[in-house]
């Protein structure tokens, strides 16, 4: 019996995908199809077969060293894997040993920048077939199982925020390895602050129009494009998806952005604010509700005159009660607490309130309006979308259940009182660490074992001289 087989791990709608992906493969004729999984940052890591030994691997599996799923943003594994238990007490994991990719032949996709290349996410099991429990597309599916069982469904809608430059130099000297290695040279696309402005679109146009072209290519549902206020920065928006699918829309989202702007030398950047004189942030706002099993959306106020229904209600009171011990899921970078200022179109505390963009969670919506929704504005362009959105199912889950009241709307939201998000990463790590509702939720192990990748970034942070330094004392003393 082959992997899949032998345990069990496709579902009757997967096994007809294989054989839809079999066909495509031969019909098509892709020569290869890259085997995917998301790390725990949201980085896709993989290998890439030929198109004879792709349909073995579907089913049998594709092995991939477990440090893989164990390294920092310097891609610098972060546990002592050659001890004994690699760090982690599993046996599994020491020496570097091996895990197995398993496809999901649902996501198959042919990359329409990359010749006859089909591509396929993945999730990660142990060799004897039980899930890797630092999977993070397996943690996400929990969640949505969790919510299913209350017969809900997740529904999710993409707000992202990125900047696109030209690139100039890619920085591939010999001296310009490392890890990480130096960050390429780039020149703006345009100066920025003509908000919406056609003259700054159409600047911007050829270059948005090249990845455009690929992501609709590649079926993604995309539904609009804008450049936002900053110097070559850009916003695009998908069409709502539901469950496991939005947070994969969004891996491929990010990944096709990159790649399609690297073939066409442009460089793409995810990063919330980049060092370049004049920046704005850029974030994530994550559009939520959920669908009845009925097919309606349950956070409508119906026959009322409410911004939306008691069940939103309660939800968006778990999201507002979590939001600080939620950071380093929705904010997991260093550099992403740069973006928390007041006055800047960014959150600084725990506040909703109704069509205002200082707040953290914006109602969007009204009596018997269909389109009801909360669109939670804390997030940052490179948060992992499997934690980002589990953690809004376990909080939104818990607000109903308690019935947590969100208080009032707030008119000023950089004046209100209210809990304050952590404004570093250190005060983020503090409070998911103290978190007895994550513990529970996403389990001890795998809490510490975010939190011992989160720190070992931060020690290489706090071990470099920065320009601020240089600057300040150079001189000075």
């Amino acid at each position: 019996m082959t992997f899949v087989e032998a345990h069990g791990l496709w579902t009757g709608e997967q096994k007809d995908a294989s054989l839809e992906v079999g066909r495509r493969v031969a019909n098509e004729d892709i020569e290869v199809i890259r085997f995917s999984c998301a790390d725990v940052h949201g980085v896709l890591r993989g290998k890439t077969m030929v198109a004879a030994s792709a349909r073995g691997a579907m089913q049998g599996g594709v092995a991939l060293t477990s440090t893989m799923l164990l390294k920092d943003t310097s891609h610098r594994t972060a546990f002592p894997v050659f001890s004994a238990g690699g760090g982690f007490g599993m046996k599994e994991l020491q020496g570097a040993a091996d895990l197995i990719m398993v496809a999901d032949p649902t996501t198959f996709h042919v990359l329409p920048w990359a010749r006859k290349t089909g591509w396929m996410l993945c999730d990660v099991y142990f060799r004897d077939g039980r899930p890797f429990p630092f999977s993070t597309r397996s943690l996400m599916a929990t969640a949505v199982e969790r919510l299913k069982s209350r017969e809900y469904e997740f529904i999710a809608g993409l707000e992202v925020e990125f900047h696109l430059f030209k690139l100039m130099d890619p920085r591939l000297g010999l001296a310009d390895s490392g890890q990480p290695g130096a960050a390429p040279e780039v020149e703006l696309l345009s100066q920025g602050y003509q908000y919406l402005t056609e003259q700054r679109f159409d600047q911007m146009e050829p270059a948005v129009e090249l990845i455009r072209r690929d992501l609709q290519a590649l079926g993604l549902p995309l539904r609009s494009i804008e450049i936002e206020m900053g110097p070559s920065q850009v916003e695009m928006t998908f069409e709502p998806r539901a469950g496991l699918a939005a947070a994969d829309l969004m891996m491929l989202v990010r990944s096709a952005i990159k790649q399609s702007a690297r073939r066409h030398g442009l460089h793409a950047t995810f990063m919330c604010r980049p060092r370049i004189p004049n920046v704005m942030s850029s974030g994530w706002h994550l559009h939520q509700s959920l669908r009845s099993s009925d097919g309606s959306n349950a956070f409508v106020a119906r026959g009322v005159d409410a911004p939306f229904s008691d069940l939103a209600r309660g939800w968006l009171g778990g999201l507002l009660a979590h939001a600080r011990e939620a950071a380093l899921f929705t904010t997991p970078t260093i550099n992403g607490y740069r973006r928390y200022r007041a006055n800047s179109l960014a959150p600084d505390r725990a506040i909703w309130a109704s069509e205002n963009r200082g707040v953290m969670v914006r109602a969007i919506g009204g009596r018997d309006d269909p389109a009801t929704r909360l669109e939670n504005r804390v997030g940052e362009p490179t948060a992992n979308p499997y934690v980002y959105m589990a953690s809004q199912i376990l909080s939104g889950l818990d607000g109903v259940g308690r019935q947590v009241d969100p208080g009032p709307g707030a008119d000023a939201p950089y004046e209100t009182r209210a809990d304050r998000l952590p404004t570093t990463i250190e005060e983020a790590i503090a409070a998911l660490d103290a978190s007895a509702f994550f513990r529970a939720g996403f389990g001890d192990a795998f809490v510490n074992y975010l939190l011992t990748i989160k720190r070992a970034e931060l020690a290489r942070f706090n071990t470099e001289v920065s320009e601020w330094e240089q600057r300040e004392y150079f001189d000075l003393f």
